[in-house]
């Protein structure tokens, strides 16, 4: 319950991140920020405990009250916006390569994937978007550490650095909470409808 995800707002109900239930109620209690209710309204940690009494479920207990989890936290001071470029990590290589082998086409389980180096690293090859891949165990066995090329193996997609969305940099997990809708479905309509520079 402490790990599950809470939606962070910057002060002009922007969302820049995720956290977690643990942290949120550390930012909430320290006064950095305040948990946002389903009408927009916001409430520090005294009046959110004191809401919260009445409700029970999705909810934290403590020897004294019971405190409902916040989904969505903004904070007070933060007005900075995310950044406009994909974090080259794991999570983002897998969505963008579907979560599919490179090699041999398969959709696999995250677990049964692993990453490859097109160019290994002990030939020279760097860790950036455009060398690595998902590939399954087997076509990574089968490859070892050569080139595609060498090993006689094509690659399906070539890589390249994805596109950047709010979601990218996101490190969210399965869950989403109905409560995230309105802050979302706000970022695609800016996206849109915001200016283009030449």
């Amino acid at each position: 319950m402490l790990t599950s995800p809470v939606l962070v707002l910057n002060r002009y109900f922007f969302p820049i991140t995720v956290t977690s239930v643990k942290r949120a109620f550390v930012m909430l209690y320290c006064g950095a920020a305040k948990a946002v209710a389903g009408n927009y309204q916001t409430f520090d940690f005294e009046s959110w405990a004191e809401v919260s009494a009445l409700r029970e479920e999705d909810a934290i207990k403590t020897v004294s009250r019971v405190i409902r989890i916040p989904r969505v936290i903004v904070l007070l001071r933060y007005d900075h916006m995310p950044r406009k470029e994909a974090k080259f990590n794991r999570i983002n290589i897998f969505r963008r390569d579907a979560d599919s082998c490179q090699y041999c086409g398969r959709k696999f389980a995250r677990s049964e994937l692993t990453l490859d180096h097109i160019i290994p690293r002990s030939l020279g090859g760097r860790s950036v978007w455009e060398n690595v891949i998902c590939c399954c165990m087997d076509c990574n066995r089968k490859k070892g550490g050569r080139t595609p090329d060498a090993a006689k193996m094509k690659i399906i997609n070539r890589p390249k650095k994805p596109v950047w969305t709010l979601l990218t940099n996101f490190s969210i997990r399965a869950v989403k909470y109905k409560e995230w809708a309105p802050f979302l479905s706000f970022v695609d309509v800016s996206y849109w409808n915001v200016e283009l520079e030449e």
